[in-house]
């Protein structure tokens, strides 16, 4: 269940970051006991809370529900476009051949000019 998921990441970053329960309490905005039910299962967490939470610990919420992942975007993922150039010096005839081979015998002229 996704709620008991973000109580067992809340309870890894506080050993993480060696946060008191009374720290979190106070980000989440909620008293120290109220906080205490919330990681025993007793009372839900609301998503209000975990925004706070966030916002205290310098994380994005979705950050806290994949932790220790961090989430990224789809467009954050697609590699980066390589730009490759490659120089080879050619005399003037295999030059041509090699043009000719990569861009076939109409566009030998204009790369000429």
């Amino acid at each position: 269940m996704l709620a008991e998921q973000i109580v067992a990441n809340l309870r890894k970053i506080m050993a993480e970051k060696n946060l008191t329960q009374a720290v979190l309490a106070e980000f989440a905005g909620t008293s120290e006991s109220q906080f205490s039910k919330i990681l025993n299962g007793k009372v839900q967490l609301s998503l209000w809370q975990v925004e706070n939470l966030a916002t205290h610990l310098s994380m994005r919420a979705i950050d806290i529900i994949t932790y220790p992942l961090v989430y990224m975007e789809p467009a954050q993922c697609e590699p980066e476009a390589v730009e490759a150039v490659l120089q080879i010096k050619l005399k003037k005839d295999k030059k041509d051949q090699v043009l000719r081979l990569i861009f076939g015998d109409n566009d030998i002229e204009i790369l000429n000019k």
